[in-house]
């Protein structure tokens, strides 16, 4: 749908008329509404409350200084710089526009008074603290501008003004109402079918049930003064829970294959010494038939899942990581209970039948 954004710009105006000409020009080439109030007296309170209620209805504000201050209010401040800091106060995206060298400005065109002068630089200085560029001559001015908005446009986005035909009707309403009730609905859905197992997988083995997993040592025997490597088998009693409070913490970003492995390996070996701490080097490792029968378990439980985000050409790795079920139940089975806890039995990683409701 398209949009028109309405600019609030702000400036003192006898002195600046050909300045505000070209911002003009250029917020109208943008399809831009230009407002601006300083053609109003703004010398009581029910102008001022007018000119607020404008930046209020305002997308964006844009003030341009000069080498004048402009009219006082009660306050002791100009209106341009009330109107600035009021934009501000309200988290009005703003933009200030500045005179490059303030001191080459023609005299009928600047401050006379020294007080002024000294409001001025302040002002300055103020609008220095936000986003702000420069400019030399009203071209450039309207130039700057004119960029400067697009680029404003592009980063906050406002909401704009659009044909009242465009605008959609009571029924059109409702009817956008009622699918978007049903979008959280469905999303909501989605999200508690996520966290829960599939269907069907309360008969799969799992939780607690017993499990064999067979690892191979690779170590060196002297015979005879030759010495020769060998092989042993070594069978380790465990249970799905525990193989999978090991290899989940790894894929919470994502781990290859060899990394579940050697999580494996590790958390077995320190559990059951395997093997003698002088023959690690030699190698031990999870044979390679149980490997692929523990992915496609957990596969199956809807734990884990293939990553499939981009890998550079050499890397030839398979990657897995947790499915959002996955997450939740590594997540139970390994953060830390508190000590006050007590009698509260901690939920398994992959307890028996999950927690999917009408799975069976």
């Amino acid at each position: 749908m398209d949009k028109r954004y309405q600019v609030f710009f702000s400036s003192t105006y006898e002195d600046l008329k050909e300045e505000r000409q070209q911002v003009m020009q250029a917020l109208l080439e943008l399809d831009c509404i230009p407002s601006g109030m300083e053609l109003f007296p703004a010398a009581d309170d029910d102008q001022w409350n007018l000119i607020k209620q404008v930046i209020d209805d305002c997308d964006y504000y844009v003030v341009i200084i000069g080498g004048r201050y402009g009219s006082v209010g009660k306050g002791g401040k100009s209106y341009t710089q009330m109107e600035y800091e009021y934009a501000v106060s309200k988290g009005k995206p703003v933009l200030a526009f500045l005179h490059k060298s303030p001191g080459t400005i023609a005299a009928d065109k600047s401050e006379e008074s020294s007080e002024g002068r000294s409001k001025l630089k302040a002002f300055r200085e103020l609008a220095e603290k936000k986003m702000c560029k420069y400019w030399s001559s009203p071209e450039e001015l309207g130039s700057v501008v004119s960029r400067s908005v697009v680029k404003l446009m592009k980063s906050k986005p406002a909401v704009g003004w659009v044909r009242a035909d465009l605008v959609p009707d009571e029924t059109a309403s409702k009817e956008i109402l009622k699918l978007k009730k049903q979008l959280e609905d469905l999303q909501h859905e989605l999200e508690s079918t996520r966290n829960a197992a599939p269907p069907g997988t309360s008969d799969l083995a799992q939780g607690d049930d017993p499990l064999e997993l067979t690892f191979r040592s690779t170590f060196r025997e002297v015979e005879g003064g030759v010495s020769r490597a060998r092989q042993k088998e070594h069978q380790v009693a465990t249970t799905w829970s525990e193989v999978f409070s090991v290899i989940s913490p790894p894929m919470i970003d994502k781990a290859s294959e060899q990394q579940l492995s050697g999580a494996l390996r590790e958390h077995f070996n320190k559990r059951d010494r395997l093997v003698d701490p002088q023959a690690l080097p030699y190698g031990l490792a999870l044979s390679n038939t149980d490997l692929q029968k523990l992915k496609l378990q957990f596969r199956a439980l809807g734990l884990i899942t293939k990553d499939t985000s981009q890998k550079s050409l050499k890397d030839t790795s398979t990657y897995w990581t947790l499915t959002p079920y996955g997450d939740s139940l590594m997540t139970k089975s390994n953060a830390v209970r508190s000590s006050r806890a007590t009698g509260e039995a901690l939920p398994s990683a992959i307890g028996k039948g999950g927690t999917n409701e009408g799975s069976e």
